[in-house]
């Protein structure tokens, strides 16, 4: 009789266990309803030069990301701060793919960015541009130590004299004999 009942209570514990590792999966529209929320970020810079199959191969990833830590859905889009969450995911998902393949540059610096900023010249051909792009990626590579400081670099990128600016000129000259100069700009505490 003891075998009995033990044998009975591993098999409910069995059944309880794959019931909830069912239940706890999200579905078919939850992810969906993830995927719809995701489309919001297609104005970063780094993902709105995504054509849209890629955008949907980066949105699957951070969906199932965020399920493998939060597996019930309805609790992740309850909790309080679950779009900080979200943003941390897509943030964390960029930095990702950055440090996987610093080639990645032509989306956080769109060839038609570059030529608007006067980096570039317009018209360059495929192969032109992607020798520019390879030539930026290797001088990323051997001017920052940590993706913290090319992260760094890209938002002090703003100021009219910054690292990312000069490691294009230079690779502009070196590919174009495109001479760009950057001005220094002082700024003057008023008074």
């Amino acid at each position: 009789m003891k075998r009995f009942l033990l044998s009975l209570t591993i098999l409910l514990a069995a059944v309880a266990l794959t019931a909830c590792s069912q239940k706890a999966k999200w579905n078919h529209e939850q992810k969906k309803a993830m995927r719809e929320n995701l489309r919001q970020y297609r104005d970063m810079i780094y993902l709105q030069d995504l054509t849209d199959p890629e955008f949907l191969i980066f949105s699957d990833s951070v969906t199932g990301d965020i399920e493998a830590i939060y597996p019930v859905y309805t609790t992740f889009i309850e909790m309080d701060g679950a779009q900080d969450t979200v943003d941390m995911f897509v943030l964390t998902a960029i930095v990702e793919e950055l440090d996987a393949d610093a080639h990645n540059m032509r989306h956080i610096y769109p060839y038609r960015y570059l030529v608007s900023e006067g980096i570039l010249p317009d018209r360059l051909t495929h192969e032109q541009q992607r020798d520019f792009y390879r030539c930026l990626a290797q001088k990323v590579n051997g001017s920052f130590y940590s993706m913290e400081q090319f992260l760094m670099a890209i938002v002090s990128d703003t100021t009219s004299h910054s690292k990312m600016k000069q490691l294009q000129s230079e690779c502009a000259n070196d590919l174009f004999d495109w001479v760009i100069e950057v001005e220094e700009v002082d700024i003057v505490p008023a008074n």
